[in-house]
């Protein structure tokens, strides 16, 4: 038994889309009668959906074993990928596993095989170990994001995950940036290439911003205020000058979040969850967010630092001007600091004096129960408009995880709303809410 085009337009109402892009569709019809494909399209175009749904159509929903295994980089790409396959409604089980999650967990998770397996190679190959996992049913392998999936560092496990599936009858392998080597272990034979990354739409303006001074935090406060009050990404190279902007933009009351490597997987998915939610307008980050994170559409990126390699400029500057809309990539620049050769000819913005932009009018609640105590969004807006009297407008996005939720209230009204229905009880857990 397989799924139906009909299902497919069902999944695709449920993400709020109305119709397939051409990427999409040919990468569908390629995945669908292909054994080996590779699909390279610029970040935002919507690959994810592109290889979910012919997968999809391929899975037997009477099969009660792993038949597919997509392999991404970052814990933030697994998330991601597993609120997309959930927010489809499939009626498939799917999971994510990745460092940083526990263990016990993941076992928790598996005891009831998902029928797609979604996570980080560490932690795959880990799980593929320990588990006693069957894989007589899996069939089918993405590597998403292959170009960092594929690097030396995850050689070991890349390795051990391709030899401990015998099955496999389908490889596809995606990234944003044009493909790097491919090793021989993959061994993917004779592949389709769809290659959408020179028919992108976007508007991206880049524009170079000059510092008098080394030191080019005096002239970041300048950019914020002249770009005003609209999301962004602010990039850095290192973890410690992530500290040190931060220190900085909150010298002079510039509300952010900071997303790096070394942060607890618990503070990074807070950050974005703010981000997504307005709570607040900018993230100070690393190249860990220049890809495959699920944030909103943005206007703008800053190269506080430049990267040292071109895919990564590519690959920052893939956050904004994303699926036919515009976006500004500012690049930092200390007067006698040379461009790598990656970079064209940018026109120099002349920055206007302006007021620190507005501090933001969310706030984000914590309420301490989530999709494992059958709680839902509806509940969580219920509660909230009815015991905590919030007016519908002074209620924002909502998000729901397996254990927790968060929510976006009006600041003025986020005191008032928390003495409301804090150790209230929701379906049957007596939930804490909390301002985060």
């Amino acid at each position: 038994m397989s799924y139906t085009d009909q299902n497919q337009q069902v999944f695709l109402k449920k993400l709020g889309i109305d119709k397939l892009n051409p990427m999409q569709e040919e990468a569908g019809l390629a995945i669908s009668s292909s054994d080996n494909v590779i699909l390279l399209s610029p970040t935002g175009t919507g690959k994810t959906i592109a290889f979910l749904l012919p997968i999809l159509a391929n899975l037997d929903v009477d099969c009660q074993e792993i038949q597919t295994i997509i392999v991404v980089p970052s814990r933030e790409l697994a998330i991601q990928i597993e609120k997309v396959a959930r927010d489809m409604g499939t009626g498939f089980k799917i999971n994510a596993v990745y460092g940083g999650r526990s263990g016990t967990q993941d076992k928790l998770d598996l005891k009831h095989r998902p029928a797609i397996l979604i996570g980080t190679p560490g932690r795959i190959a880990d799980r593929l170990r320990r588990d006693n996992i069957s894989v007589a049913h899996l069939t089918t392998i993405v590597l998403d994001e292959f170009d960092k999936s594929l690097e030396v560092g995850f050689e070991k496990e890349m390795i051990e995950i391709i030899n401990s599936l015998p099955n496999i009858k389908k490889k596809v392998l995606t990234s944003a940036t044009q493909e790097s080597t491919i090793p021989d272990f993959v061994r993917l034979h004779n592949p389709i290439k769809i290659n959408y990354l020179d028919q992108a739409t976007s508007q991206l303006t880049q524009k170079r911003v000059i510092s008098e001074s080394k030191d080019k935090l005096p002239v970041l406060v300048k950019t914020i205020k002249h770009i005003g009050n609209q999301p962004g990404i602010i990039f850095c190279n290192y973890k410690d000058s992530i500290q040190r902007v931060s220190a900085f933009l909150k010298e002079n009351k510039i509300d952010h979040g900071c997303f790096y490597g070394g942060m607890e997987q618990k503070d990074r998915e807070r950050a974005l969850i703010k981000f997504r939610n307005g709570t607040h307008q900018i993230i100070v980050a690393t190249d860990l967010a220049a890809r495959g994170i699920d944030i909103p559409e943005i206007k703008y990126i800053i190269h506080y630092h430049l990267p040292i390699k071109r895919e990564e400029f590519t690959h920052r500057n893939g956050r904004t001007a994303r699926m036919n809309t515009n976006g500004t990539a500012y690049i930092l620049q200390w007067e006698e600091e040379i461009l790598p050769d990656f970079i064209d000819e940018v026109e120099i913005e002349e920055l206007i004096d302006a007021p620190i932009p507005d501090r933001s009018e969310w706030k984000t609640l914590f309420i301490s129960g989530g999709r494992r105590d059958k709680i839902s969004k509806g509940d969580i807006a219920g509660l909230f408009i009815k015991q905590g009297k919030l007016h519908r407008d002074e209620l924002g996005i909502i998000e729901i995880k397996p254990d927790c939720a968060f929510a976006a209230v009006k600041a003025s009204k986020a005191k008032k709303v928390i003495e409301q229905v804090t150790n209230t009880r929701l379906k049957k857990k007596k939930v804490r809410v909390t301002i985060i």
